[in-house]
């Protein structure tokens, strides 16, 4: 469990991430609303030499960002209950950094191989995170980074 103490410390641990992603790493962001999510993901497309200011992709679904790497920013919030196609495995498969926010919205579409990273905010408002590697990269990764 790692625990974060306010808005600059997420942003630098995001950077810290991005540091250790692979090409097509697939990461998942669980946690309420104004957990910091969106903040996590910026320190990653820091990290990713993106110069871009990242946003909340809520009304466009998935933002691309281009950097030293792309990143696709995924906010899968509006999709609860959708069935329809909508191209995401193809960016799922890419060489980008996929950072996935609300992703119990698209469970069934996700690869079986990623990072989940399960978010809370305490009462003192910092942050708790946890960490679950699904496949073989995403645990080298946290042992890399000491998370495990």
């Amino acid at each position: 469990m790692l625990q974060l103490m306010n808005e600059n410390e997420m942003l630098e641990f995001g950077k810290q991430l991005g540091q250790h992603l692979f090409n097509g790493a697939i990461i998942t962001l669980n946690g309420e609303l104004g957990v910091g999510k969106t903040t996590l993901t910026k320190g990653i497309g820091a990290a990713l030499g993106i110069k871009k200011v990242i946003n909340s992709p809520t009304f466009t679904i998935v933002k691309i960002y281009h950097g030293d790497q792309t990143l696709y920013h995924f906010d899968a919030y509006r999709l609860e209950g959708q069935n329809e196609e909508l191209g995401f495995e193809e960016m799922f498969e890419d060489d980008g950094i996929c950072v996935i926010e609300w992703p119990q919205y698209i469970e069934d579409i996700l690869p079986d191989d990623r990072l989940e990273i399960h978010m809370t905010k305490n009462e003192d408002q910092s942050r708790s995170f946890s960490f679950v590697a699904k496949g073989e990269q995403y645990q080298n990764l946290l042992e890399e980074m000491n998370l495990c």
